[in-house]
């Protein structure tokens, strides 16, 4: 009998010590917060990993010209180089950029030219415009210049877009005939005539170097029948005109980027 009752006290140890061992089992695969809410690790761990991390494309403009590219008589972020930048940022999905400008009021193609080689600017950008001739052409310069330095300076274009001609926009000059100020000098008509010449040039250029061309002109010459077009100092492009020319740029600009 003693026997008996020995032997079945073994088991109930052997039967509580199972149990107890699966409570311990169950125990360590749920947790509880401070609050007595269940806490799974395992899923809030799978989440974390699941999690894409989201990568900043960085991208560098250079936009070379004169008072077209810097924007005369309207704000910074109004001239086109802004507001490229700006359209950009709205179109390429997590994307940030430096823009640079290398531009001033009056200069002429030798005026860039000698601006970019007093700078020490980088070759990297992705991006580079160029818009120059409107001071070769106001200021009698011989259009045997703008032959010789417009090539020179889309080279120059060329290499600091990393060497990649397909980085380049060349920007055709405005038509300044077509504003108040135009209108007061005796000769408007032959004016549009010189810079048709000097945009003949740059675009026959540019296409045998199978360099993008992007026509703008004729926006500025809506100018009298269009003043807001105009900016306040009744010569220079208006923060809407500048707008006009980002909308023909831009899927060109779209294209170089990605």
């Amino acid at each position: 009998m003693k026997k008996v009752l020995l032997i079945c006290s073994c088991m109930i140890c052997i039967l509580l010590s199972c149990h107890g061992n699966q409570d311990m089992a169950l125990s360590s695969n749920i947790n509880l917060d401070n609050q007595g809410n269940l806490d799974d690790d395992n899923d809030e761990s799978n989440t974390v990993d699941n999690e894409e991390e989201i990568l900043i494309k960085e991208f560098k403009i250079l936009s070379l010209g004169d008072s077209y590219t810097i924007g005369q008589s309207v704000c910074e972020t109004c001239r086109f180089p802004e507001q490229l930048k700006d359209s950009l940022i709205n179109n390429i999905a997590n994307s940030n950029y430096t823009l640079d400008v290398i531009a001033k009021t009056g200069w002429t193609t030798t005026d860039l030219k000698n601006a970019i080689n007093s700078q020490n600017t980088s070759q990297d950008y992705d991006l580079v415009t160029l818009l120059i001739g409107v001071n070769n052409q106001y200021q009698n310069k011989p259009f045997s210049l703008y032959e010789t330095e417009f090539p020179e300076l889309l080279d120059t274009a060329i290499i600091h877009a990393q060497g990649n001609k397909n980085k380049v926009i060349v920007i055709s000059i405005p038509d300044y005939a077509y504003t108040l100020f135009g209108q007061g000098i005796s000769n408007s008509e032959q004016i549009s005539e010189e810079l048709n010449h000097y945009n003949d040039f740059a675009k026959q250029y540019s296409t045998e170097k199978d360099v993008t061309f992007i026509y703008i002109t004729d926006i500025t010459r809506e100018g009298l029948n269009n003043p807001n077009l105009v900016a306040s100092d009744d010569l220079h492009p208006s923060e809407f005109a500048y707008s006009l020319f980002v909308e023909r740029l831009l899927p060109n600009a779209i294209e170089k980027l990605q």
